[in-house]
């Protein structure tokens, strides 16, 4: 029997919590389309900013004590140059913007109402900072990839029905190293946004 239950975290109290959540990252985004050879050295780098950014917050998903998934999110201003830029480019007002970054699960626990409770804590925090934009951003793999799954279905559906669109033309590119690759390469980012109400 399941024992779920979301946490919702910020600074300090996240810090017991951060290797679970590199493992989390590193297992979830191995799968396509992120296809990401990750390594626990840059997680704990990554990581540590949601530690020492107020704006930032981190909902963990647990069965019982186990974390099967987390969401992170923080204010723009505090992201790094690749996710500012495009919205500076275009004349967006970063400081109106609250940036949601990843939302991993564990595949056996997806269909439980994570991700409903990912999104409402996270806007809860764009909120709280007084926030009228949401955003993200999600990898664009090309439909005929060679490593795309016969099966796999894009989330579009799922961050419509949340109220999350793609923004024309709203781009940024971020380096990884791909699963079976020797070096990182860029990979095109496509930005989603929600207007708060």
């Amino acid at each position: 029997m399941n024992d779920y239950k979301l946490l919702t975290l910020s600074g300090a109290e996240l810090e017991p919590w951060l290797d679970h959540v590199a493992a989390l990252r590193i297992r979830v985004f191995r799968d396509f389309p992120y296809l990401y050879d990750g390594s626990l050295e840059y997680e704990a780098k990554y990581l540590r900013t949601y530690v020492e950014t107020d704006s930032a917050v981190c909902v963990l998903a647990l069965n019982g004590e186990q974390v099967v998934g987390a969401s992170t999110g923080l204010a723009l201003a505090d992201e790094t140059e690749e996710f500012r830029r495009p919205f500076e480019q275009s004349g967006w007002n970063v400081d109106d913007i609250f940036y949601c970054a990843e939302s991993v699960l564990l595949p056996e626990h997806r269909g439980a109402g994570f991700y409903k409770g990912f999104f409402r804590e996270r806007e809860a925090q764009a909120h709280a900072l007084g926030k009228s934009i949401s955003v993200f951003c999600a990898v664009q793999r090309p439909q005929d990839h060679p490593l795309k799954p016969a099966d796999y279905q894009p989330l579009d559906a799922i961050w419509q029905h949340f109220g999350y669109n793609a923004e024309a033309g709203l781009l940024t590119e971020f380096s990884w190293k791909d699963v079976g690759d020797a070096e990182e390469t860029a990979k095109p980012m496509q930005f989603y946004l929600k207007q708060l109400v």
